[in-house]
């Protein structure tokens, strides 16, 4: 019997170090997990941050960039020229306009993708002297742009049309200056008449394509909404424009243009004094101040019209000038 209780008390006291051992292990472990997902959570938080903050430089960096590629856009030359970028990871620009003030405002904001989701920003580039067309929302990792100059009746600015590579321009139909004129830029989305399914197909004359261009009555039909463009000299920038945006886009810039005809004509009509002072004829400056007048209540695409009456006017004035104002 005493060796049988001697037994008993030997194997409780092994179950209770067993015990107490498995709770002590228990706690440790306890300890170590909470400790580790506190770790964790912040390193994840801080790395989230830290790309966040990374990837909104890289925004703001290649919002940049864009606006320095557009610079030697801006030439005087009278023909069209194109260039890319590309951008190392998916990216959408934002093509913001800004209608109010003396010059209204261009503006680029750029989302880009990060793990497989878009990151947003609040970057944002912003350019008084920049006119981009363009959908409102453009996607991909290159992009083409391509500028046209814009006379009404004197140089106004060089129009920037933004695209995608992702997605092709078919040109169906289209008259000889501008097929010459697609052909010669060589930019390898926009295509003359071999089209494809999946092609953007624009048109002239009667068929019904995914943008329709009347000559007819200077407009564009795109997605159920006509755009008006008008142009002096038979100036396609315009059209060209409104091609490549969408509705509130162009509407948008036509105004911000007409905002920056208004100043120029003030400018010309100045020179206009000048110039008679020194022995040239002076019959412009009041035609001048109508224009920037009338140019400056321009409410939308349709009133172009009337504008461009009066621009082609005074550049026909103009042209038979001894003192040529521009």
């Amino acid at each position: 019997m005493k060796r049988s209780q001697n037994k008993n008390f030997s194997l409780a006291n092994f179950s209770g170090k067993n015990s107490r051992g498995a709770l002590e292990i228990s706690f440790g472990w306890l300890f170590a997990i909470i400790a580790g997902i506190v770790i964790i959570f912040l390193a994840i938080y801080l790395s989230s941050k830290l790309i966040g903050t990374q990837q909104t430089a890289v925004s703001a960096e290649t919002g940049q960039q864009i606006g320095v590629l557009l610079d030697p856009m801006e030439t005087s030359f009278e023909s069209a020229q194109t260039t890319s970028i590309t951008i190392p990871t998916d990216t959408r620009i934002d093509n913001i306009c800004i209608p109010t003030g003396d010059f209204g405002q261009q503006v680029i904001q750029l989302d880009q993708k990060n793990f497989g989701k878009w990151v947003a920003t609040d970057t944002r580039v912003g350019f008084e002297n920049k006119y981009i067309f363009s959908e409102s929302q453009v996607e991909g990792q290159k992009f083409y742009i391509f500028s046209e100059p814009f006379n009404f009746p004197f140089k106004i600015a060089d129009l920037m049309y933004i695209t995608s590579a992702d997605v092709n321009y078919c040109f169906v139909g289209a008259p000889n200056d501008i097929s010459t004129e697609i052909s010669q830029l060589n930019q390898s989305n926009l295509k003359i008449n071999d089209c494809s399914d999946s092609d953007v197909k624009v048109c002239f004359g009667q068929q019904r394509c995914n943008i329709n261009v009347d000559f007819s009555s200077d407009s564009v039909e795109k997605n159920g909404t006509v755009m008006y463009f008008s142009g002096v000299s038979d100036s396609k920038a315009l059209m060209y424009a409104a091609i490549f945006s969408n509705s509130t886009v162009y509407e948008c810039q036509v105004k911000r243009l007409m905002l920056r005809l208004r100043e120029l004509s003030s400018l010309y009509a100045n020179k206009e004094l000048i110039t008679e002072g020194k022995g040239c004829d002076s019959n412009l400056g009041e035609e001048l101040n109508t224009l920037g007048k009338d140019a400056g209540n321009l409410n939308q695409s349709s009133d172009l019209s009337v504008i461009q009456a009066e621009a082609e006017s005074i550049d026909q004035t103009n042209n038979a000038r001894v003192c040529m104002l521009w």
